[in-house]
């Protein structure tokens, strides 16, 4: 019968190890995985490798060990553990939990007293055991019945050692590495060891002489007079390094082995937690039988569907109820281009009445155009601003338009993922009715809405129209309660409008700009192309990362930084580090930067122009991110790059539509730093703006000591990179990533800054307190963020949650003020019925497609509008330009 494996893993080591490893990787939430991720990577490869029969993980505990009581020293010199990493260590534990994996810890001794003595327990029932660690101290316990696995650069490369190898590559026993860790010391851990041996003098003399002890029992005859003299001094310190350096293999565990026997999961509870940390490849380990969701379809419909004979009579009973619900439906997905088939309406107190559009089109607008314009009538909907564009497209201008079901849950749940009716319906009515998606299918074989039948379309529209006016009363019940009674009607609701009329109107686009940029990008790939072959003595595939790894690290033998699962790194961190070892690295960095960008924004802008309009629609989403920020899809304009020349020059083709109108772009000023300033009261920040001075420049002279006029560029850079990173929360760790520091000189930057900014700091401690106190965060206009997280057990949660009470007020206030500039913008120029459009919103700034006889009057407009919309004590300021296309307003 084969020996069956022990598989013993160093819980803090692998974790660590990982972190290292692996970019800092976040949830949408904010949560960091990226050392969750590299050790479940391990372990599951451990898994497979192996098939462990028994399996326990050792974690290091708080506090000290009994070798600090030996000497105080031990690990003094180890850097306190980043927030980001610390903050995972609770994750990986409840992970452990649901796969019901045995997590061993005890006071007063280490991770590796706990696996040493495993492994002698492992051995005693003639267990082949396997020791998982990154800590090279292990190689002491390795045997013939137990190897130790090293974790190489990366997370998924492990160097095997048992004690043949071990004997082979270094000449000694693997229990002899107590000793040479006694002559040598360990800096990591604060051993001191004898001063002057490292591991080639230590290793000659474990070789002679076996161990310390004979060391000293033969110290005259020890060759080399300084060597001789260092051991002579430091004998005492050998000894304690040996011991500090001794895994105990007799610590007194509760546990048997039997007691380690490998248990199936918890794999509902397992899923849940890879669902929450958006590990979506680890849900393929999840079996199947696991992860299906089974739903239920319940729901009596009550609809009609009515010709243009009846038209007349829907008008009079929509006029009677004063209120009518609506929904538009398109042939496909591509609500901006496709034909409108049909209309769903349901007059309050009534069914369902639905209307095929595709014959009697000039009778609908004829006889409901009135109904929809008239300012008497109440209509309400779900996802509105789809059914106004439609509306657009028929020179139909609704007026009074008082629920969306959609944003009404966006204030009430702003975390929510899913806003579809029928899973509101589910959440508030315990009744799923038909979903889209089981409508039309999904993937390569989904439908369109002229492919299915009339009256599965009716009763997906009946359901959809009389969930909205059930759920209006509940919904607004909830938002008068929590005070956004102002947001939802003068910010959000206006504002699907202002949305619906940017994507109707789009973007123009030179279409001649981006094909002659797009053939100067070509030309510069190929230059490359030609340049990076020549330097790598070879042909070879640029966009094969496995190829470009063998190039430089085999054929140029350049330093290996990373290696990967399937071989070397070649991301753009590894890149970064190896750029001044050869040219050929910065012509791969370039070429990687000019082949997205011509695919994504070239190839991918192209592709997306409009050919009846020959402009851009992108889809601006109301309901996407958690800080109420507007985002926009199809393109992503807001990732265009700004940053590099290359990226800017994409905006050259965003040009206004002819020569009668130029674009204006109205850019708020670190509005975000403006409301950090109002919401804490802090008086230097205040004053800095009242006084227009540049808030970087005067926080470096303030919290460096430097006059004004001696600032640095490097001081400043330093000084805005903390200005805004305080609003997001961030650590030491991640500072010094920024700014490429030490951590204890980010730590310096971030306590000076809050010792100037008093009430900055005091603002960072109230908000967190009052978020735990009252399970949420308001901004300026109520819009609430209710943060479960603040009372979370686990710290890494916990921690996410602090980040969010204090970045939520100042973020989500910025993007209250940016929407209600663009809804006062928008009717400023409706009101006077100007040829001047809004057409986009990024980040802070909005673009106005401007008339010439109106540009004096847009400008005065956007500029009073955009820096008066609210009353702050750090004075908003909007910094306007004009230009001939997006490019020129930079």
């Amino acid at each position: 019968m084969d020996t069956k494996n022990f598989v013993i893993i160093d819980g803090s080591s692998l974790l660590h190890r990982a972190f290292y490893a692996l970019p800092l990787l976040s949830t949408k939430k904010g949560i960091y995985t990226n050392g969750v991720y590299g050790f479940l990577t391990m372990l599951y490869k451990i898994q497979e490798d192996y098939t462990p029969a028994y399996i326990c993980v050792a974690f290091d505990k708080k506090g000290p060990t009994f070798r600090h009581k030996e000497y105080k020293e031990y690990k003094g010199t180890r850097q306190e553990t980043p927030s980001e990493l610390a903050q995972q260590f609770p994750i990986i534990r409840e992970i452990l939990d649901a796969m019901n994996i045995t997590i061993l810890e005890m006071q007063e001794y280490e991770a590796d007293d706990i696996a040493g003595t495993l492994a002698k327990m492992g051995e005693q029932k003639d267990l082949d055991v396997i020791l998982v660690t990154g800590d090279r101290d292990y190689l002491q316990l390795a045997s013939d019945k137990t190897k130790v696995l090293i974790t190489r650069k990366g997370i998924t490369e492990l160097e095997i050692f048992d004690r043949e190898k071990i004997i082979s590559e270094y000449g000694i026993e693997p229990k002899q590495f107590i000793d040479l860790k006694g002559l040598m010391g360990d800096k990591s851990d604060n051993i001191p060891g004898v001063p002057g041996i490292g591991e080639k003098t230590g290793l000659k003399l474990i070789r002679e002489y076996g161990c310390i002890e004979n060391v000293y029992k033969d110290i005259d005859n020890v060759s080399g007079k300084k060597l001789k003299e260092n051991l002579i001094e430091n004998e005492s310190i050998a000894y304690i390094s040996k011991r500090l350096g001794q895994i105990i293999t007799t610590v007194p565990l509760e546990v048997e082995v039997d007691d380690l026997i490998v248990k199936e999961a918890d794999w509902y509870n397992l899923k849940q937690q890879f669902e929450d940390l958006e590990f979506k490849s680890l849900l393929d380990k999840i079996p199947k039988e696991f992860t299906q969701k089974n739903e239920e379809i319940n729901y009596e419909y009550d609809f009609k569907n009515v010709d243009k004979s009846k038209f007349e009579d829907l008008a009079n009973y929509i006029q009677k109820s004063g209120k009518f619900a609506f929904k538009f439906v398109n042939g496909n997905s591509n609500y901006i281009e496709s034909s409108i088939i049909g209309v769903g309406i349901k007059p309050k107190g009534e069914a369902t009445y639905y209307i095929n559009l595709e014959n009697n089109m000039d009778e609908f607008v004829s006889i409901f155009k009135p109904i929809f314009e008239d300012k008497t009538i109440k209509k309400i909907g779900h996802n509105l601003k789809l059914d106004i564009v439609q509306l657009f497209k028929l020179n139909i201008h609704m007026d009074n338009f008082v629920f969306d079901s959609m944003i009404a849950q966006y204030l009430i749940n702003p975390s929510q993922t899913d806003y579809s009716i029928n899973q509101l319906s589910e959440d508030y009515f315990g009744t799923y009715g038909i979903s889209e998606e089981d409508l039309l299918g999904k993937g390569k074989n989904a439908k369109n809405f002229n492919q299915i039948d009339l009256e599965e379309i009716s009763k997906y529209i009946s359901f959809m129209l009389d969930t909205v006016f059930k759920l209006e009363p509940t919904m607004l019940d909830t938002i008068e309660e929590q005070n956004m009674d102002e947001l939802l009607f003068d910010v959000e609701l206006p504002l699907i409008e202002v949305l619906a009329s940017m994507e109707f109107y789009g973007f123009e686009i030179d279409k001649d700009e981006l094909i002659k940029l797009g053939k100067e990008y070509d030309d510069e790939i190929n230059d490359l192309t030609n340049s990076i072959h020549e330097l790598g003595g070879m042909e070879f595939n640029i966009n094969s990362p496995k190829q470009i790894g063998e190039v430089l690290f085999e054929k140029l033998n350049l330093p290996i930084i990373k290696k990967t699962k399937t071989g070397y790194s070649t991301d753009v961190e590894v890149l970064e580090k190896l750029k001044d070892q050869h040219p050929i690295v910065n012509n791969i960095l370039r070429y990687r930067q000019i082949v997205k960008l011509k695919s994504t924004y070239i190839d991918g802008l192209l592709n997306l122009i409009n050919k009846e309009t020959n402009r851009i629609h992108s889809s601006f989403n109301q309901t996407i991110t958690t800080t109420g920020r507007i985002s926009s899809t199809e393109p992503n304009l807001q990732n265009i790059p700004v940053r590099t020349e290359d990226g800017r020059r994409i905006r050259k083709a965003f040009i206004a539509k002819n020569p009668d109108y130029k674009l204006l772009d109205g850019d708020y000023s670190q509005i975000e730093l403006r409301v950090l300033a109002h919401i804490s009261g802090d008086p230097k920040m205040i004053e800095a703006f009242k006084n227009n001075d540049d808030i970087h420049q005067k926080t470096a002279s303030e919290v460096f000591h430097v006059p004004l006029e001696e600032v640095t560029p490097v001081l400043r850079y330093r000084a805005k990179a903390v200005n805004f990173g305080i609003i997001y929360g961030i650590s030491d760790f991640g500072l010094s990533r920024d700014l490429n520091v030490s951590r204890k000189e980010a730590k310096e930057y971030i306590q000076k800054y809050l010792e100037n900014y008093k009430l900055v700091k005091e603002y960072m401690s109230d908000i967190v307190n009052k978020g735990k106190e009252q399970g949420y965060v308001e901004t300026l206009l109520h819009r609430r963020r209710f943060i479960p997280e603040l009372k979370a057990k686990n710290f890494n949660v916990r921690s996410f949650g602090e980040r969010i009470a204090m970045n939520t007020p100042i973020q989500g206030s910025a993007a209250d003020i940016i929407k209600m500039a663009m809804v006062k913008v928008y009717n400023e120029l409706k009101k006077r019925n100007l040829k001047s459009r809004l057409i986009l919103q990024v980040h802070d700034e909005l673009i106005i497609e401007t008339y010439v006889d109106e540009i004096d009057l847009v400008r005065e407009i956007m500029k009073d509008t955009m820096e008066n919309c609210i009353d702050l004590c750090a004075p908003l300021k909007v910094d306007i330009l004009m230009g001939d296309s997006w490019y020129d307003t930079k």
